[in-house]
Order: C-alpha cells, then sequence, then structure tokens
C-alpha cells in the first residue's frame, strides 16, 4: 500500500510538471496539454479511489469494533485535517492569485506599449526601406541614359556610390545581366520571382522586406529601368540591403512578444480556466495524496500501540504468548520489544510459579492426605483465630462437619463454644509457646468427651497463625481408670479376703465357747455382736468377690447369639418381678457377635438397676427394646425411676460410683467393660420428664464374619464405623 501510494504520487508529480510546462508553452500546449490532463485526471481518481477504498475497510473495522480501529480513525482524521485545510487555504489564495496575475497581464497601457513599439520598428524600417527606393530610382534614372556595356560597368560605381550592399540588373524574363557587391564572400542572393519582376516593371516598382530564415532582415527592392530608344526591353534593377542586426533584433523581439500578447489575449478566459484547473488538479494530487499517506501513517502509528493493547489484554487473560515485534530504532520500536521481552520474563516467570505452585500443590495434597488420614483432630486459625482448616479427624472426633464454622473467629462460632474458648484461653495463657492441656466436653445423651489438646503458632514466615493437633483421649481415660480400678480390686481381693475368714471363724467361735457362760442380757448381746460381725464379714466377702470378679474379667469366647431369644431367657427369671416389664423384640434381628454369659450379666445388671431405681414405687415399669440401626444391633433398657444425677453423668461408669444406699457401684463399670471387649458402645440418658435409658449396641455376626479387621476399626468413641454395616 505504501509503495502504491509513493508510485502514484511520483507519477502524479511527473504529470503536473509537463502539464505546467505545456501550460506555459503554447505549442506544446496545443498538442499535448489534454492527453496530460486526462492522465493527471486518472492519477487523481486512482488517488481517490484508492482513499474510498481505504475508508471502507477502516469503517468496516469500526463497525466490527476491531481493536486499535478508533485510535486509526482518530489519527487518519488529525492528519487529513492538518492536509485538507492548509491546502483549501492555500488553493484558495493561488486562486485569486493567479486570477488577479492574468488580469494584470492584459493591462491597456502595456498592449498600447507594445503596438508603440512595433508601430515604432515598423516606421524605422519603412523609413530604411523608402530610402532604399529612393537610392534605386536615382541609380535606374542613371542606368537610363546609358547603353548595356556602360550599364554594367555603372552598376559598380553607383552601389559604391550609395552605399547598398548589393545590385544587380536583370531582364524581364528573369535573366541576370549585371551584379555588384560590397562582400564578394557571401553568396549571391536569390533570383527574384517572375511574379515580382512582373509587378516591378507594371508598376512603379517592387518594395519587401524578407526575412533569410534566421533572424537576419534584408531591403529587397525591385525598380525598372527605362529603354534607352524605341524597341529596347525594359531592364529591372534590384537593391538588396541588410537591416542593421540590432534593428532587426529589437524589431522582431518586438513583433513575437506582441503576437504573443496577442494569442494571450485571444484566450484570456481560457488560459485563467486552464491555470485554475491545472492548479485544482495539483492541489487535488496533494491532498489525495497526502490523505492516502495519512492512512498509512495511522496505520504505522496504531500499529505498535495495537500490538500493545492486544498484548495487555492477552497478558490480563494469561496469555504471555510474544507478540509481533516492530523492528525500528524509534521509541515504538523500542517499546513494542520491550513488552515482548517483558511478556517473555513474565512467561518464563510464570512457568517457574507453576512449577512451584505444582511442588506447593503436591506437598499440599500430601500434607492433606496425611491430616485426612490422621486419626488425630487437627485445626489451623490464621492470625485473628478465623479458622482456616479442618480435617476428618476433628470432624469425625467432635461429630462435627463445622458447617459455618469455616472462615469464621473463634469467639463467633454459633457451636462448639466451649471447645473454641478453651482454645483461645490457652493461646492468651501460653503465647508463642507451645502447650498442651485436657478439654472436658458434655455430650447429650452420652459420657463426657475428654479431649488432650496441644497447640502452638506458627512461624511468621507462613503468614502466622495457630495449629492445633487434639486426640480423643475419653476410652484411653476409662481404660486407664478400668485398669487402676482392676488392680485396686485384685490388690484389695487379696488384702482384705484373707484376714476376713479368721475373723467370721473368730466371732463364730466365740458364740459358741461364750454361749453357755452367758445369760440374759450378756448373753443376748454376745449373740447380737458376734451376728453382726458374721454378717458384715459375708457383705464384704460379696464385695470382695464383685471386685475379684470386675479385675479378672475373662476375655469374651465371641460366638454367634441371637440376642432376642438371650433376654427372652433372662426375663424368665424376672416374672415375679414387682415391676412391669414391656419388652419390643425386633422381628428377624440379625445375630450378633459376643459371649452369652458376659451378655447374660449386662441384661441382668441392667434389669436389677432398673428395679433399684423403682423400689418403693407403686406404678414400676421396665422396657426392652431391641432393633438394627446404624448397621449395629441396638438394646435399650428403660425405667420409670429418678433417672442420673447430672453431677454423677460424668463418673457413671467408674467403680463406686452409686446411687444406692447399698451396693459398690460395679454394676455399670461391668457392663461397659463388657461392651468395651465386646466392640460395641454404650450411652445414658435421662428421659423426660422422669425415667434413664441406656442404649448398648453391638456388632452384628454377618459384618464381623465377613471382615474380620471391622472389629479393629473404630471410631473416636470406641464404636463401629457406620460404613461397615450398611447391609443391615
Amino acid at each position: 500500500m505504501r509503495y502504491l501510494i509513493i508510485a502514484a504520487a511520483s507519477f502524479g508529480g511527473i504529470l503536473l510538471f509537463l502539464l505546467a510546462s505545456a501550460s506555459a508553452n503554447t505549442a506544446l500546449f496545443a498538442s499535448n496539454y489534454p492527453w496530460l490532463l486526462g492522465l493527471n485526471a486518472v492519477v487523481a481518481l486512482s488517488l481517490f479511489a484508492l482513499i474510498v477504498w481505504q475508508v471502507r475497510d477502516l469503517w468496516r473495522e469500526h463497525q466490527a469494533k476491531v481493536f486499535g480501529s478508533r485510535l486509526k480513525l482518530r489519527l487518519m482524521l488529525m492528519f487529513g485535517l492538518m492536509a485538507v485545510l492548509p491546502g483549501v487555504l492555500i488553493y484558495a489564495v493561488s486562486v485569486q492569485f493567479v486570477t488577479k496575475s492574468i488580469e494584470t497581464w492584459f493591462d491597456v497601457r502595456v498592449e498600447k506599449a507594445l503596438e508603440s513599439g512595433l508601430n515604432l520598428g515598423r516606421s524605422v524600417l519603412d523609413s530604411l526601406l523608402d530610402d532604399l527606393v529612393t537610392k534605386g530610382r536615382a541609380m535606374a534614372l542613371d542606368l537610363g541614359d546609358q547603353s548595356e556595356a556602360q550599364r554594367r560597368l555603372a552598376l559598380s560605381r553607383l552601389r559604391e556610390q550609395t552605399g547598398v550592399q548589393f545590385v544587380a540588373l536583370f531582364t524581364t524574363s528573369g535573366q541576370l545581366l549585371a551584379t555588384a557587391t560590397s562582400d564578394l564572400g557571401t553568396l549571391m542572393p536569390a533570383q527574384p520571382a517572375l511574379e515580382q519582376l512582373r509587378q516591378a516593371r507594371v508598376g512603379r516598382g517592387y518594395r519587401e522586406i524578407e526575412s533569410t530564415g534566421g533572424k537576419d532582415l534584408m531591403l529587397h527592392v525591385l525598380v525598372p529601368v527605362s529603354p534607352v530608344g524605341l524597341g529596347m526591353e525594359t531592364r529591372i534593377l534590384q537593391l538588396i540591403q541588410p537591416v542593421p542586426s540590432s534593428l532587426a533584433l529589437n524589431a522582431d523581439r518586438v513583433q513575437e512578444v506582441y503576437r504573443d500578447y496577442q494569442e494571450l489575449s485571444l484566450g484570456r478566459e481560457g488560459l485563467t480556466r486552464i491555470y485554475a484547473m491545472t492548479l485544482t488538479l495539483t492541489v487535488l494530487l496533494a491532498l489525495f495524496t497526502a490523505i492516502a499517506m495519512a492512512f498509512v501513517l495511522a496505520r504505522r502509528l496504531s500499529a505498535p500501540l495495537s500490538i500493545l493493547a492486544e498484548g495487555t489484554q492477552a497478558v490480563a487473560a494469561g496469555d504471555f504468548t510474544p507478540r509481533q515485534a516492530i523492528y525500528s530504532r524509534d521509541e515504538l520500536g523500542v517499546l513494542t520489544q520491550s513488552f515482548n521481552q517483558m511478556t517473555r520474563q513474565l512467561s518464563d516467570a510464570r512457568h517457574e510459579t507453576e512449577r512451584h505452585r505444582a511442588e506447593v500443590e503436591s506437598a499440599r495434597a500430601y500434607l492433606e492426605s496425611i491430616l485426612a488420614n490422621l486419626s488425630a483432630g487437627v485445626l489451623v486459625f490464621d492470625r485473628r483465630f478465623m479458622l482456616r482448616t479442618v480435617n476428618a479427624g476433628a470432624q469425625s472426633i467432635l461429630e462435627d462437619e463445622f458447617t459455618g464454622l469455616l472462615a469464621e473467629t473463634i469467639d463467633a462460632w454459633p457451636r462448639e463454644q466451649v471447645f473454641g474458648r478453651a482454645i483461645r484461653d490457652a493461646f492468651a495463657e501460653h503465647g508463642s509457646k507451645e502447650w498442651q492441656t485436657q478439654i472436658e466436653l458434655d455430650r447429650p445423651g452420652g459420657l463426657p468427651q475428654l479431649l488432650l489438646v496441644r497447640g502452638t503458632q506458627l512461624p511468621e514466615g507462613t503468614n502466622g497463625g495457630y495449629v492445633v493437633v487434639f486426640d480423643d483421649v475419653t476410652r484411653l481415660v476409662a481404660a486407664q481408670r478400668s485398669a487402676a480400678w482392676g488392680e485396686v480390686a485384685r490388690r484389695l481381693a487379696h488384702e482384705i479376703k484373707n484376714p476376713l475368714t479368721p475373723i467370721q471363724l473368730s466371732a463364730e467361735r466365740m458364740q459358741i465357747k461364750l454361749a453357755d457362760k452367758l445369760s440374759g442380757n450378756d448373753g443376748e448381746m454376745l449373740n447380737r455382736s458376734t451376728q453382726m460381725i458374721i454378717n458384715q464379714v459375708q457383705a464384704m466377702k460379696r464385695m470382695v468377690n464383685e471386685f475379684s470378679d470386675y479385675a479378672r474379667m475373662p476375655a469374651p469366647e465371641l460366638a454367634k447369639l441371637d440376642l432376642n431369644a438371650l433376654i427372652g431367657e433372662v426375663l424368665g427369671l424376672y416374672e415375679t418381678s414387682q415391676a412391669r416389664i414391656k419388652a419390643e423384640f425386633a422381628p428377624e434381628l440379625p445375630a450378633v457377635w459376643g459371649d452369652a454369659s458376659q451378655l447374660r450379666q449386662i441384661i441382668h445388671n441392667l434389669l436389677r438397676n432398673a428395679e433399684d431405681a423403682q423400689e418403693g414405687a407403686d406404678q414400676a415399669q421396665i422396657g426392652i427394646i431391641t432393633r438394627c440401626i446404624d448397621g449395629m444391633a441396638e438394646l435399650v433398657v428403660t425405667d420409670c425411676g429418678p433417672g442420673f444425677p447430672p453431677e454423677m453423668m460424668a463418673r457413671v461408669f467408674e467403680p463406686y460410683v452409686t446411687t444406692k444406699v447399698r451396693g459398690t457401684g460395679l454394676g455399670l463399670a461391668i457392663v461397659k467393660k463388657i461392651v468395651d471387649e465386646h466392640q460395641g458402645r454404650i450411652r445414658i440418658n435421662n428421659r423426660q420428664p422422669v425415667g434413664a435409658e441406656v442404649s448398648i449396641r453391638l456388632p452384628l455376626a454377618h459384618v464381623l464374619a465377613l471382615d474380620p479387621s471391622i472389629s479393629e476399626t473404630t471410631d473416636g468413641h470406641g464404636f463401629a464405623t457406620t460404613a461397615d454395616y450398611d447391609r443391615c
């Protein structure tokens, strides 16, 4: 496009030069001006068509909202106005100037001056010609009185006397008779024509100013010479005298100028129109060329900016591919090259960042995998104690999905407030030091949950924050307490049971030995005292035996059991119970995996506790329910007694924890130990308005038979996971 415009402008410039030259040259103008005018018009129309095509393309880009089209349109308009406005102004002034200038060429005074000069030249030439005619007539008179022979001799004398350059004598038929010249080196002038000779013979002579083919003028005179006598032929005397060169030159110039002036005067309107047309074509070619070049410059200037803008949008969209660079030495070329260098650096940095991010993501995935498979709970907080990360272990231990807790500060937690407040207080107490503590959480319908919590502050290089790791040690503490109580029970059974028998034997011997020796009140006191000793010793033996059974409980012998049938056998022993027992057995309850004797002991203890809780009540009632829930067999025993005191809920499964006047408090402790060894779970709860409820869940036999490892898979509370029992 650029080269096409340059070629058209160059060709138009050459044509304009030729057109201007033709306008100033009449002959050249007459023959070539129309062709030059047409060629210039064709070039102008070509440039105009090129501009129209460029405007159409630019308008289409603007309509299509092509990026950079508005900038190119604006630049084109600016450059176009910069070319058009001065061009129009110069054109208007030039047209007026040319018109006025041409009008001044044809001033009346100039025309009169040219006419006067031309007349003056003609007068001088006529005067010279008249003088030569006078000399010729005088010479003709002298020659008329002489014979032919004398005439030839007198001709040279007369030429010298008159100062004429060339003199010749001809017959009327044009035959040369004699000549005389002052310059022997010049050629003889041409012979006069017969018409000239005839005119000179008939009339008074012939006179003419002739040109020799160059700038020189010659005075040509023919004079008749009268014959000497009758019958003689008339002779013609020819005189040729050159006009002085300066006078001839000036006369020729004046005549040429006057002729040109007359030609211009006749074509004054056409000349004005031609000059105006030439100027118009010149301005149009200049304007069209300028506008076309404005398009080129607009595209050239907007191309780097469009590339930069396109590259900026691509970088904003994440595309760092290098753009097309403009290799030039100006600032725009340097700018595009710098932008490409920047995008390459950004691309390299992005690849490096992607690599680091992939490594971080891999490490994060590895860490998340560890956290997901970690049984301990992990909570991560930022500097404002806003929860950022929680693992599956924490959700399982706290039995909370943490919905609504993520991205919330501890103080704004809608639940788990006790746990959150304990964490906040621990960090406030220990500051940046690592700390460890135990937190006891109350769980409705179950035992309190004991958590071992450890916390530390994250390094400042990782944007700070806090991490908390905790474990559910409820079963561990319960196992430790159970083991401790078992050791205490074993030692008590060993240390106390040994002296009880001698004490009982000594009391019985005292009663036998002293019964005959004492009478009355003394004998009665002896019997009462010894019997009390024996009764208390027997009670202590029973307690020691219970402790011994708790401490030395054998490992369960697991087998498939029909829980409904086993409960029915035990209920046969309570037919005479004062409490009304209502049993609701689930039909087709799957078999459980357990020890029959230990499970009987569980049922006995629960029924006996229910009877004792309603001792003395008018309408004592005990409920027994079996069902399959969450993939386990559940046994529920309810009563209508006063329930468990709230202060005892946390320690109800510990030995020596009881509300009875009599009893060791080992019943529920033994039940809890047996349930734990069966990989089951137990919960206690107070019913509303009155009564207590004990719920026991035992694993099913067919599930454990399919996958024995399930017996080792427990959740944070020692219960088998629900997902393993979906078959029930």
